[in-house]
């Protein structure tokens, strides 16, 4: 039987451990189950094990994050059998050390992230890979101490461009929790004859088009593209997208979409002089009608698009596309 895993994600002071000791002396969560709590981080909160309801909890300390391995979890697992698991993770870890070092059987039933809202802004400013990941996966995302201050169109914009399918609160300085009832805005008109898409709002549209195809289909519209022709698409198409960085240099990969066009058929042809604009790795203009259609490139039903013209075109002052 599957043991479940509740990973509790954020910095230090951001509150973890006043969340996870008020979840622990719920009655409706905490009915005496045997409960393992792995501590990666010590915060100023202490906890009070004297509240938890139903009891039965046990803390394994984690000095260090060299100490965090399978090994460790699997000895413990032997030992005492638990029935769940809880974990309070450090912040200044990667989150890949946590998934390296569970064992079999443990599966995540819930992450969570709790962060502070007057100082993630900062964290995202100076430690953007560690911010960005600890938004990445999380199923909930809980801001605190937000006051009638607290921008939280911009908390918001950093869960979404890189999480779409997270629960947003926002939890005041008074302990109420309030949902995300933000409505993504974008800065493109859709009720254009021609869409067109700014080179700065290709990361937004791209999210958005995946996430609320229906509304683009039979839509007109234009946007900057670098070309990637591959054997993967079918004859008489191409890929039109852009690179794109989530949290670093390391996660960089390219973001496009299937584009059927007649000409491109030349290129695999090596016919350049018919096609000049689409060679691989150029930067082109695409005006395209949105459709839908299925193929393994998408793993499944995806954006193709008919183009009416693709033409030659610039590079983009910043040719990376950033998701936060």
């Amino acid at each position: 039987m599957a043991v479940p895993l509740y990973v509790f994600l954020g910095f230090l002071e951001a509150g973890k451990t006043s969340f996870i000791q008020e979840t622990l002396e719920d009655p409706d969560f905490n009915t005496g189950e045997k409960t393992l709590l792995v501590l990666c981080e010590d915060g100023e909160v202490e906890y009070e094990p004297q509240k938890f309801a139903g009891g039965n909890v046990a803390v394994l300390p984690v000095e260090g994050q060299q100490a965090l391995t399978r090994q460790l979890l699997e000895d413990y697992t032997k030992k005492h059998r638990v029935d769940r698991v809880l974990v309070e993770y450090n912040g200044m870890w990667p989150v890949q050390v946590l998934y390296d070092a569970l064992p079999k059987g443990w599966e995540i039933f819930q992450m969570m992230t709790v962060a502070d809202s007057t100082t993630f802004p900062s964290y995202l400013a100076n430690m953007r890979q560690l911010a960005v990941e600890k938004m990445q996966e999380p199923d909930v995302v809980i801001f605190n101490r937000v006051t009638q201050a607290t921008d939280k169109a911009t908390l918001h914009r950093a869960v979404r461009m890189v999480n779409r399918r997270a629960q947003i609160l926002f939890e005041t300085v008074d302990g109420e929790v309030e949902p995300d009832t933000i409505v993504d805005e974008l800065p493109f008109d859709m009720d254009a004859d021609v869409v067109d898409i700014g080179d700065e709002d290709y990361g937004l549209f791209y999210i958005d088009i995946f996430d609320n195809v229906k509304k683009y289909l039979g839509k007109t519209i234009r946007f900057k593209a670098y070309v990637c022709q591959t054997k993967r698409v079918p004859e008489g198409c191409f890929v039109a997208g852009r690179f794109g960085m989530t949290c670093c240099a390391e996660d960089i990969r390219f973001f496009g979409f299937l584009c059927k066009y007649d000409r491109a058929r030349s290129l695999k042809k090596g016919e350049w002089e018919q096609a000049k604009q689409l060679k691989h790795r150029t930067w082109v203009t695409v005006t395209a009608k949105v459709t839908v259609k299925k193929h393994a490139i998408y793993q499944g039903p995806g954006p193709w698009l008919v183009a009416e013209s693709v033409t030659p075109a610039q590079p983009p002052e910043d040719e990376l596309v950033y998701f936060v």
